[in-house]
């Protein structure tokens, strides 16, 4: 088949992605700013923030993942004119979606207590205590919110959650430095302002997003007049069984990034700071990645849904080509840049941290480097896994996922990243392995899954 098969795609495909990438972007830009603004604080803050937003990571990935169930029912319902199939999905969905927030912020409330047991700096400790208490309860509005975005992407509506998203971000970072730095007589918090910054910002996002899609007629229905305790079995029994495996593939994946966290705790202070700047710059870069990949889903789940299996193929794999030109872009942008972009995070006129920041820049310059590297191998795993998603096929990639981050990337992190050996180069030398298992694993399985669904059609 020509290129052309595949680049004709590329329109259309930026037109779904680029939403969902810039609503990705904008919560990743809040930590970022949320980073540069704790940074100036100190590289313990830094280190702080780092350590509570890893227990929160875990915690997203879990309400994310398992949010993702929505997008592909939702697609597919959409294609085939069943409005009643569609508003039953989303209703189940924002159910579950609610208790899950709800049991998140208790798992993370309760779990604060191990960070002692982590063997993690005590002064980092300290002050990520207070912190992680405000911000687990924004995990709450954070899950109702992706039931509301993950519906409008099964739509194909995917500007409105990036609008929504964005006018959040607006909200965190003004909060932000009022509070963090007590401007303009409101109190001076530290890296507690930060957090009631993302509290606020989270609840205004699942408001603002409920009045834009009631606000359109494609929508409205479905999120007006919500019986939502009228409840079938059968759809919630559906939902678990896509959401709970995508819930897992997700958690696997980031539980080993927050993996590489502790693990560069163990290493100190500054290798705790350099990394949680390598990793933000790295997930600056991933989310477009992730955008591609919703864009897959709400693509293949449209053509399951038309059974056009053929076509289902060749849109997917216009994706993984957009998504691995993206990757090498960055990849290359990286490489160039890995000692400039790290100084965007810390304060040299300082003196006092002078040589704390300088050592935290040096780490972070060599950690880019392998960023860059993996950069190609994380966009196609995420790629394929949205397109297995609009498959409505999750539970061997969890196997897959599991394999490939936890046998084969945790072990190579864990044993490369001690002091004596790379420290954390060789945390991330695991990463790298772990991804690039799983992108070869998921492609495999997506090429199978395709090649037999186009000659059983036949």
């Amino acid at each position: 088949m020509k290129i052309r098969a595949y680049t004709k795609e590329f329109a259309y495909n930026w037109k779904l992605a680029a939403p969902v990438m810039l609503g990705m972007l904008g919560h990743t830009f809040v930590s970022f700013v949320d980073n540069i603004m704790v940074g100036q604080l100190g590289t313990a803050q830094l280190a702080a923030v780092s350590l509570g937003n890893s227990f929160m990571f875990v915690a997203m990935s879990l309400g994310i993942g398992f949010s993702t169930a929505i997008t592909p029912l939702i697609a597919e319902a959409d294609t085939a004119n069943d409005f009643a199939k569609g508003k039953s999905a989303f209703k189940h969905g924002l159910f579950l979606c609610t208790i899950i927030g709800v049991l998140l912020f208790a798992l993370v409330y309760f779990a604060k207590p191990l960070m002692y047991l982590m063997k993690q700096p005590l002064e980092v400790v300290e002050l990520a205590m207070p912190y992680l208490d405000l911000v687990a309860v924004s995990l709450i509005p954070l899950v109702i919110f992706q039931a509301f975005k993950q519906f409008g992407d099964g739509l194909s509506m995917t500007k409105y959650p990036m609008y929504a998203t964005l006018l959040g971000n607006i909200i965190n970072v003004i909060l932000n430095y009022l509070l963090i730095f007590g401007k303009f007589g409101c109190p001076e918090l530290g890296i507690v302002g930060a957090a009631y910054g993302t509290l606020a910002s989270r609840i205004f996002m699942v408001w603002h997003l409920w009045f834009l899609l009631k606000g359109k007629e494609k929508s409205r229905a479905y999120v007006t007049h919500i019986k939502i305790f009228v409840l079938n079995k059968l759809m919630i029994k559906k939902l678990l069984n896509l959401g709970a495996p995508s819930a897992m593939q997700m958690f696997f994946e980031v539980a080993i990034f927050t993996a590489a966290i502790w693990l560069s705790g163990l290493l100190g202070k500054n290798p705790q700071a350099a990394n949680q700047i390598a990793l933000n710059l790295s997930s600056m870069t991933f989310m477009v990645a992730m955008g591609l990949s919703v864009a897959a889903m709400i693509r293949v789940g449209n053509q399951k849904g038309l059974k056009a299996y053929f076509e289902l193929r060749r849109i997917a794999f216009s994706l993984f080509l957009m998504g691995t030109l993206f990757a090498i872009s960055f990849a290359i942008l990286f490489y160039v840049f890995h000692n400039q972009l790290p100084k965007i995070y810390v304060d040299y006129d300082d003196a006092k941290n002078l040589m704390d920041n300088k050592e935290v820049v040096e780490i972070a310059s060599k950690l880019l480097i392998a960023a860059a590297i993996f950069q190609i191998s994380d966009s196609i795993q995420v790629l394929v896994l949205g397109a297995l998603r609009g498959l409505q096929d999750v539970k061997i990639p969890t196997i897959i996922t599991f394999i490939s981050y936890w046998l084969i990337g945790f072990p190579i992190s864990w044993f490369l990243g001690k002091e004596d050996m790379y420290g954390s180069f060789g945390i991330w030398l695991g990463l790298l392995a772990g991804l690039t298992t799983a992108a070869i694993l998921l492609y495999i399985r997506f090429n199978y899954l395709t090649k037999r669904l186009i000659l059983s059609h036949n």
